[in-house]
């Protein structure tokens, strides 16, 4: 919306450009947030349903890992942008089409942290509970899944935050969303671009966050990693259980 100066006081002038959008279009951001939140909950809860399920009982049986593995590979190789240009011929400007590119989104990360984490359960915890009589469902249940939800938990905030930056992209589908304004500069300008890239970066953030909030009140309390060792343990090992992130 309107030129862009060139020069000193340029970077100033935008940013006042940007301000200055959010305040004016406000409505429109909160709207577009909102189509962007529904689309994105969509696509990670598809992803949730399909991939833990499928990552816990593998991992439970010790088996599969092939599968889990290969299947998260071909996901991960499949570029988003390409798997909605491939949908469209099939189900056209739909939720649908961006909701599978989503879900193939998402599905990796969730898929193998399930699998790897009950499955590097420790194995003499497995036994002492199975020795003491409990049946196959108690030991996932009282045993394994209350270890594994760090692991699990780390692979569900990756697709998430996977998943919201990805999400613009509904709007080539025709799904809606903050790349409604992000995809379309002749309309609402540069300005309008910068906020809601801001607003999606936000929202990753925030989603993240909250993520990393349940995750600490789920997991049991010996499996947490203290505060004070969060300086000193690598980010991508913070999600993992003290003894094995400092092995």
């Amino acid at each position: 919306m309107g030129d862009h100066a060139v020069g000193p006081g340029a970077e100033a002038d935008d940013l006042s450009g940007v301000i200055d959008f959010f305040g004016s279009e406000a409505g429109l951001l909160l709207d577009k947030t909102l189509e962007h939140l529904a689309i994105s909950a969509l696509g990670i809860a598809i992803a949730i349903l399909l991939a833990l399920p499928a990552g816990i009982v593998l991992g439970h049986l010790h088996r599969g890992s092939l599968l889990a593995i290969n299947v998260s590979n071909v996901l991960r190789a499949l570029p988003s942008l390409a798997l909605i240009a491939i949908c469209l011929a099939f189900f056209g400007l739909s939720i649908a089409n961006i909701t599978i590119a989503l879900v193939a989104l998402a599905l990796p990360p969730i898929l193998t942290n399930a699998y790897t984490a009950v499955d590097q359960v420790d194995p003499d915890a497995v036994e002492s509970a199975r020795g003491m009589g409990m049946s196959e469902g108690q030991v996932l249940r009282v045993v394994e899944l209350p270890l594994s939800w760090p692991l699990i938990f780390a692979g569900i905030r990756t697709g998430a935050v996977y998943v919201i930056a990805t999400t613009p992209l509904a709007a080539i589908a025709g799904g809606g969303g903050l790349g409604d304004v992000i995809l379309n500069q002749a309309t609402y300008g540069l300005d309008g671009v910068i906020a809601a890239t801001i607003v999606t970066v936000a929202l990753a953030f925030a989603v993240d966050g909250l993520l990393a909030y349940v995750q600490r009140r789920v997991t049991p309390t010996g499996l947490v990693v203290p505060r004070e060792l969060h300086t000193i343990v690598p980010p991508v090992e913070s999600d993992v259980p003290a003894e094995r992130a400092l092995a």
